[in-house]
């Protein structure tokens, strides 16, 4: 039987945001159960936490299809937890992953962020590209369609609107070889946004390739369009980004930089988490 917490990450107002699975002290599950048991839950990532020779926390991360080396939203949700249960006694932590060894701050409100790599832009992606996978009609080709990366690539797809964002159906089956073709775990497509609230862009992510369809809160894609913000839009210390209106769960994910002479030198991304559940599960 393994123990497993159930936490929704990048909340919005301690409602919304993305839930992933969290397993404790389990170094004793092989590869194959920890899929089985990501598979079982059913959400995006499920997170498994033990000891780290190198860090404070080893994290490893596993999709219902296999393991990936980062995801954002399961930190943030492990942290949360972890705070929950007395079990934080600092500010400053350090996790092993395998995008590295990465720094993780807690502040006194309970807002965990979690250090990214610095950006790598890599190749920009024509727009006929996504001719028979969505409506090119609302991407905005006044910005580059890009790949970038601060722990995994993304494919950045500007929208001309909120609206037209909303209204984006994408084909799948066509992105799932688009993001083969990329190399890119998907496609986070987003919309300039002006409001009081300071957010930035209203974000969509799709990541059919890992089976899932489309993502409520995804903390790395976010990073990464933080930086191509930086290098093409506005240049900010802070990207407020809001995610999962489509799927009825509005999440929002802060973004901070620290940069020196137009070069960006770190990357945190943080949110609220909070508890959803603790169920058992045999496996």
């Amino acid at each position: 039987m393994v123990e497993v917490y159930v936490a929704s990450a990048f909340s919005k107002d301690n409602a919304g945001g993305n839930k992933a699975g969290l397993v404790f002290d389990r170094p004793d599950l092989s590869s194959v159960q920890k899929m089985a048991i990501a598979k079982e839950l059913g959400y995006a990532e499920t997170a498994f936490i033990t000891e780290s020779s190198e860090a404070d926390f080893r994290l490893e991360y596993f999709t219902p299809t296999e393991e990936v080396p980062l995801c954002g939203h399961a930190t943030i949700g492990t942290f949360a937890i972890l705070k929950l249960l007395g079990k934080l006694s600092k500010s400053n932590y350090t996790i092993e992953t395998k995008s590295g060894v990465l720094s993780i701050r807690v502040d006194s409100n309970g807002m965990v962020f979690m250090e990214q790599n610095k950006p790598t832009f890599f190749n920009e992606v024509a727009l006929k590209s996504f001719n028979d996978c969505l409506d090119i009609n609302l991407i905005n080709d006044k910005l580059p369609i890009q790949v970038v990366s601060t722990g995994l690539k993304d494919i950045l797809l500007p929208v001309k609107s909120t609206r037209d964002l909303q209204q984006l159906r994408p084909d799948f089956n066509v992105m799932t070889k688009l993001s083969k073709e990329q190399n890119v775990v998907g496609v986070h497509a987003f919309a300039l946004e002006k409001t009081e609230n300071n957010v930035t862009a209203i974000c969509r992510n799709f990541a059919p390739l890992y089976d899932i369809d489309e993502e409520s809160a995804t903390g790395t894609s976010n990073c990464a369009l933080a930086c191509y913000l930086f290098k093409y839009v506005e240049k900010r210390s802070q990207y407020i980004f809001e995610q999962g209106y489509n799927l009825n769960s509005p999440s929002r994910i802060v973004v901070n930089l620290t940069t020196h002479d137009d070069t960006i030198d770190s990357v945190f991304v943080g949110g609220y988490g909070y508890l959803v559940e603790k169920k058992t599960l045999l496996v």
